[in-house]
């Protein structure tokens, strides 16, 4: 008889990448959705689809990079539903939901600008900065080349020292 219930992992190394890498990914995510439960949830889902194929997972030179890469794809999808809700609630003449408003920039703190910045962008700098990795590690969790994300963290950069420097 075939067993075809889920792999299960309850070995110590994903319980020690989970360790290490739950609350990082998290407080990149947070940067780069504006939203600590929505990174969590997404982080969280992540930890979850690995856990459930941790035998082929767990084998890779980098699990942790596969499961950021998949977090980092659970909250775009997550944001492209809720752009596609705030444009139905629009069409339908509703108001639109206050908190897919991007924020005024002028005035704003670091948090909102960063927040205003195009969603590539904020995802590379977050990943980054607040996560700390590397242009190759942030370049596989976006599924970009390099050279890509230097673009957007240059970008993001010029954005954020301009919008910065801006007079009140």
């Amino acid at each position: 008889m075939l067993d075809t219930a889920p792999v299960v992992a309850t070995t110590p190394d994903f319980e020690a990448v989970f360790r290490d890498a739950f609350e990082p990914m998290v407080r990149a995510l947070t940067v780069a959705s504006g939203s600590r439960t929505v990174a969590e949830d997404c982080v969280q889902e992540a930890f979850s689809r690995a856990f459930v194929r941790w035998r082929r997972i767990g084998g890779y030179d980098d699990p942790a990079g596969w499961i950021r890469h998949v977090a980092v794809n659970v909250m775009r999808d997550h944001h492209r539903r809720e752009q596609r809700k705030g444009r139905a609630l629009t069409r339908l003449a509703a108001r639109p939901d206050e908190t897919t408003a991007p924020p005024d920039p002028a005035g704003a703190g670091l948090g909102e600008l960063v927040a205003a910045l195009p969603e590539q962008q904020r995802i590379a700098a977050s990943l980054f900065y607040v996560e700390q990795l590397s242009v190759r590690e942030t370049a596989q969790a976006m599924d970009l080349s390099e050279g890509a994300v230097k673009y957007h963290l240059h970008a993001a950069r010029t954005s954020l020292r301009r919008a910065w420097e801006q007079p009140s």
